[in-house]
Formats: structure tokens, sequence, C-alpha cells
């Protein structure tokens, strides 16, 4: 039985966009096949010299067979640049070997939601996608029904061939310039499940041959003729703004061609909109302009600069003082009330109350931020590396006081996002100065400027006290104190939301100076540890098994009865089960210490059990066991990769990423002051998937935050203690083993 869709598209979301069809050369590949000297490479396809046909904005089919596939979305390394295009071709059921993608460009007439954040990019385009695909093969399949002069429904496809009752078959090139000329239609028949051929299977990155043998993909690789290169002086201080500056020393040095001050048009921005100043500098800025990136960054270094403190600096010790003094208050918003807590707290048997802590963290993506801007009268041409492409092109066409329309954006893939680049501070200071300089110019950030004038995850503590009556657990508050702003709006319904019935969340921030946003999985990616961890607390306080607690208060929820509820108790429960069966939960030999969690965010259920043992008389994580709920898996492959990086992410950060501010100051500007994981301390990752038809969730995000939480519950299992702050290695003396655990 096939799968009626209900939706309707309009025409002009199937609209042919000839300014799509750039020609360029894609090539056929298959990963390592230089290492097999058997195997002859397919001679590349000059897609520039095939005669395409436009079906949609997302399709165009050539008379060879072949079909490029555009990919609307930002790909900063989740993978949809691959798994967007497959949703299509399984639809459009084309064989995987015929098809070539390319990025789409910023389209908001053709393409919905052209964001990378928040994991919601296949979610949001699961079902336009497919009618995509299948609007466009049953053009086809009309095309070839009115050729032979049958009922279209007498017709089957298979792998771009349509094939009649009497066994006579076309191939999609062979039919393309009939099909073409078709109206869209609608209502159009979508697959089962149980049909799939793409879907499901495991397909390798469409760029990792220019990936691994370092062809231009990047925004660092983009360059065009004349193009100059800007290295950015800004305030080495939050709450700082630029006096005056020295550039005499700097004009002279080889490569330099002009040196300007910008930060007015932004500045007018904020006039506008006074909230983005918590997303870039308000203070002018010196721009050194140069034949070369290297030269620019040498002649910015070279340039005198007389700073002002403008307001407040502030230090990690003034933003300690000022949270603890939240959390202690009584004024909060409150985002979730049941019940009263403080009724439960008063008439408990038990009480238990715990404070956890986290740093600022820098995003620390691979590749630097940077962007190229070309802005004549005629038009505004932006590229590079950008999660929000129509954010940023509106915002550039007020910076500039033009029109939408002037301006075309184009996305390069992205070495690293996970968050940094949403705001696009970097893109507004491109407009600027290829507006002042009139001039094709790519700003490049040094390490030292990214890490040093970042937009940071913000510091945060959680209070969260529990009561117990007669066994059971009667409630449940949590409170949050934040730097600049606080949890988005869906995270209080999250678990264990509507499993006690005197539940509150609070919230309070203090308005910083120090820009902040999201950081791969906003909020969670530290309440998750704080949750979990409190968890295993109250099961030790409650002498009740860790898991079985958690189990109970899911068969309490009933989220029929409560629309607020945004996790589903059913789905929690098979991800913890399955996790303690193929962790060996429980059954592990002596010497291995478990730590036991399970999250739900970004509408994907996770369960996690870290295995820590002792080495050399310190703990090491060894494995995590991750049992994973996204719905229909797209690309298993890039599923994979999304999980394991997301634990060994969780888990780097959880326990060494610490930052902080000195007077307005970073306490870091590169690697040799801020610590990552490291390759040989990442720890085997074994993954679980639950497998069922429902459409596809998230994954870029919500395996980070539950990692944290696994290590801390492992980590007390080996040492004894509990950690309530992150990075757990700044505490060291909480990772110490018990004697008798290193004789053991």
């Amino acid at each position: 039985m096939s799968i009626k869709s209900n939706n309707t598209f309009s025409r002009r979301a199937f609209m042919r966009t000839s300014s799509l069809a750039g020609g360029g050369m894609l090539i056929g590949f298959n990963l390592f096949n230089s290492c097999k000297p058997e195997v002859k490479l397919e001679p590349a396809v000059d897609l520039a010299q095939l005669d395409f046909k436009d079906f949609n904005a997302f399709i165009k089919i050539a008379e060879s067979g072949e079909v490029t596939i555009f990919s609307p979305n930002p790909e900063i390394g989740q993978g949809v640049k691959t798994s967007m295009p497959m949703i299509i071709a399984e639809e459009l059921d084309v064989a995987w070997k015929d098809v070539y993608v390319q990025q789409g460009i910023l389209d908001t007439k053709n393409y919905q939601r052209q964001v990378a954040g928040g994991s919601q990019s296949i979610r949001f385009g699961w079902d336009a996608l497919r009618q995509t695909g299948a609007s466009a093969k049953q053009m086809l399949v009309n095309a070839a029904a009115a050729r032979w002069g049958v009922d279209a429904s007498e017709c089957t496809v298979s792998e771009g061939m349509i094939t009649n009752a009497a066994g006579v078959s076309l191939g999609y090139g062979e039919i393309v310039n009939e099909a073409a000329l078709l109206e869209v239609p609608e209502g159009v028949t979508l697959k089962e499940s149980k049909d799939y051929k793409i879907i499901g299977t495991n397909i390798q990155n469409v760029d990792i041959d220019k990936i691994t043998t370092g062809k231009p993909l990047y925004g660092l690789d983009y360059k065009v003729a004349g193009m100059v290169y800007a290295s950015v002086l800004r305030p080495p201080a939050f709450g700082q703004k630029l006096m005056s500056y020295d550039a005499t020393e700097a004009q002279t040095m080889p490569g330099v061609i002009d040196i300007i001050k910008i930060g007015e048009k932004v500045q007018n921005l904020f006039e506008e909109d006074p909230s983005f100043a918590s997303k870039i500098s308000s203070s002018d800025k010196v721009v050194v302009i140069a034949e070369t990136t290297w030269q620019a960054m040498k002649a910015k270094n070279a340039i005198t600069a007389e700073w002002e403190n403008d307001i407040f600096m502030e230090s990690t010790e003034n933003h300690d003082q000022m949270l603890n003094g939240f959390l202690d208050a009584t004024q909060f918003d409150t985002r979730r009330k049941d019940g009263d807590v403080k009724k439960a707290f008063a008439d408990a048997d038990m009480v238990l109350e715990r404070t956890y802590e986290s740093p600022f963290l820098p995003h620390n993506c691979m590749e630097p931020m940077n962007f190229f801007a070309d802005v004549t009268d005629e038009k505004v041409h932006l590229v590079g590396p950008i999660q929000t492409p129509a954010w940023k092109a509106g915002l550039v066409a007020k910076l500039l006081g033009r029109a939408e329309d002037e301006i075309l954006m184009e996305m390069t893939r992205m070495g690293g996002g996970f968050g940094r680049r949403l705001y696009g501070d970097f893109v507004l200071e491109a407009a600027e100065i290829s507006d002042a300089i009139r001039k094709p110019v790519k700003v490049v950030y040094s390490r030292e400027d990214d890490m040093a004038v970042g937009v940071y995850r913000p510091a945060i503590k959680y209070r969260i006290k529990a009561s117990v009556k007669e066994g059971q657990l009667t409630g449940y508050h949590l409170k949050e104190a934040a730097i600049n702003d606080n949890m988005y709006g869906l995270i209080p319904n999250f678990f264990p939301a509507g499993a006690v019935e005197n539940y509150q969340v609070d919230t309070k921030s203090y308005k910083s100076n120090i820009t902040t946003g999201a950081w791969r999985a906003p909020y969670t990616n530290f309440l998750a540890y704080a949750e979990q961890s409190f968890f295993d607390e109250l099961a030790e306080a409650m002498d009740v098994d860790k898991v079985q607690l958690r189990l109970d208060l899911l068969k309490k929820v009933d989220a029929a009865a409560d629309e607020r509820i945004e996790y589903s108790p059913e789905r929690m429960i098979e991800v913890i089960e399955t996790a303690v069966e193929k962790s060996g939960w429980g059954t592990k030999p002596k010497g291995v210490y478990q730590g036991f969690v399970n999250y739900y965010c970004h509408n994907t259920h996770v369960a996690q059990v870290a295995d820590v043992e002792i080495e050399n008389g310190k703990p090491v994580v060894k494995k995590v066991t991750c049992v994973v709920d996204c719905g229909i898996v797209v690309n298993p492959l890039g599923a994979l990769n999304q999980i394991e990086g997301g634990v060994i992410d969780g888990i780097g950060h959880s326990m060494y990423g610490d930052f902080g501010f000195d007077a307005g100051i970073p306490t870091a500007n590169n690697y040799d002051r801020y610590r990552l994981i490291r390759m040989k301390e990442a720890p085997k990752v074994e993954v679980h998937m639950i497998n069922n038809e429902l459409s596809p969730t998230g994954l870029g995000e919500p395996t980070l935050p539950p990692a944290g939480g696994a290590v801390a519950n492992a980590l007390k299992a080996a040492t004894g203690k509990r950690i309530y702050q992150q990075p757990f290695m700044k505490n060291p003396e909480l990772l110490e083993v018990p004697e008798e655990s290193i004789i053991g």
C-alpha cells in the first residue's frame, strides 16, 4: 500500500529556475578507489556540457540520464548535502550513481527554511523533499504514458527506467524533454518505507573526494580575480571602544593596499534592533586591506590603537557572584509550574538540593570565520560559510540600504559551525568593507581573532531541588541563572515534566556586554549533565535503582493529556531498556564502572552508558554505548558519524573545556591555553538505532548533551565523588581514585 500525501505545493515552489543551473565539473568517485589498483575510475562527467531540463528548483535531468539535485540547506558537517538529495532521489526513483549534488544558493522563493541550526533540516525538509522527488517522477511517468498512449497508472519505475504493462521501457533521459513541459501534478503518491532503495543505505559524503584531496570547497578556498584580503583589528576586551589608532608603520608594509575604519553602519543597525548588540561589538574597528591574508594580518599587528573602557569590564569572578546571587533570589521568570513545589518541600521526608556550574565556551570551528563580499552599484555578491543565509542577506540589505533582491548569497561548505556561524558578524564586516573600498574582498579571522572575539556559549548555573515523601518523588524545582539569555521555551517541557506532580522551572539572566549565543545543543549541552547527575544522586539518596527510578517516572507521564509535553515517554522507555541490554548495565566485571543517562532534545530520544576503567591509578573513559531514536534513518553512515562525533564532543568539553574573562579579556585565545579532547582520549562509541517508521528527527546535536552526564555518573562509580562543576578536570582531586580501587 502506498502513502497518499495530503500536502499540496504551489507552482511557485516548483518554479523552473534557470539561475540555479550553473555549469561546472562534478566527479563521480568511490572512497579509497586509489587504494585499489584493479579499480578503474570512471571518466568525469562535464555537467556544463549536458543539456539539462529543470523540473523544479531542486532537480535537473539531462537527456543522457544524469540527474543534478540541489541541496538547499547550509552544510556544516551534519551531512545534509548528502541526505537531503537522498530523500529527493528516493522518491524520484533514480539510481544514486546517476545523481550529482550541487549546493543551492539562497533562494527564498523556491526553498523553505535554508537554515543549519537546531538539528531541524531533515525534520522540516522530510515531507517537502519527498514531494519534490515524487512530483518530478510523476511528470516523467505522465510523459511516457502519453507517448505510449496508455494510462500512467499502468507504468512502473525503477532507477530511472519507466516500464509499461507490455514490458516496453523508457529511460528518464529519453522522455525528459516532453516531461519538462508538463504541469506539476498535485497529490502524488509517496513510497512506503519498505520500498526504499536509497534511504536507509550507507551513502558516502558527496564532498568526500574534495575534502580528502584538498580541492576548493570551503569559504577559505573561494577567490575571484581582483580579490583583496582584509584583517580586522577589534577591541582586545569586551566593554572597550576604539579611541584612536596609528597605522604609520603598517601602511609601509609589503602588500598593504589601504587601512580604513569601519563600524558606523553596524552601529546604525543597533538603533533599529538593540538586541543585536549581544551578538557583535558596537566599537569602531580598524581594517587592513592587503594582497594576501598573511600580509593583512602582519600589518594589523603593527597598528597601535588606543581603547577606552566604555562600560563595566566583566570578569569570571563577577559572573560567579552575580549568578549565585540570582539563584539565591526569589524573583524569577517562571517557565512552567505544576502543583505547589513549596508545599511539597515543606511536607517532605527528605529534600535534596544541588548546584551545577558551567563556564563560557568558544566554538572552535576548524575553519576560522571568513566571508567574501563584492559590493557594486548593481548588486551585493556574498559568498561563504553561513548557517543563516536569509537572515544575513536581510541584515546586509539593511546595513547598506539596499533592496533585498539586490543581494546574491552563495553558501560554501563550512569547516564546522556549532552555532558560531548563525550570527554572521563576519558577513556584516565583509559587506561594510567592500562597500567602503568597492572591491571584492574576503575577511579572514586568525585563530586568535576567532577565539577572542567570538559569540560564546554563555556561562550558566543550575540549582535543582527535589522532595521525597514515603519513598516517592513529590517535588522538583529547577532554577537557571545565565549570562544574557535563558533556555528556550520548549526545554521546561522536557523530562521530567509531567512525571512529577509538583514541578517548576524558573529562569533569570544577567545582561552582559560579552557576546553570547547558541553553542551546539544550546542550554541542554549543560542541563543534561546537571539533571542526569542529580537523578543519579537522588536515586542513591532514595536507595532505589537508578534506571528503575527513571522508568517509574516515565510510566507516570500522560503525554496525551498534557499537550505541553515535548517528549514521548514510550520512546524514551524503549531507548532506556535497549541501552541497559546493549551496554551490559550492571553485569560488567569488577574494575568497569558504569554511568547511565537518558535525555531528550531536538526531537530525539537518547540513552547512554559510559564505561570507565582505572589505568595507572586514573579513571579513563573506555566506551560509551549510545542508543538513539530519531525515527527513520536517512543515511546510516552519516548518522553514525553524527552520533559518534556528538558523544566525543560532549565528553571533551565536559572534561576539559574551560574559558573565562579577566577585566573583559578572554583567558585564552588559542589552543595553548584552551584544552580540547585528544584523539587518544576518545572512547569507543557503540551505536544502536531504534528501528521504526516515524518521520526523522535531528542528529547533529542530541547525542552531545547526555555524554557529560554519563561520564560524570561513571566517574562517581569509580571514585566515589560527585562532580558539580564543568570542566571536570578543573577539580582534579575529584578524579582521584581511592587506594583500594587502585589495588583492585
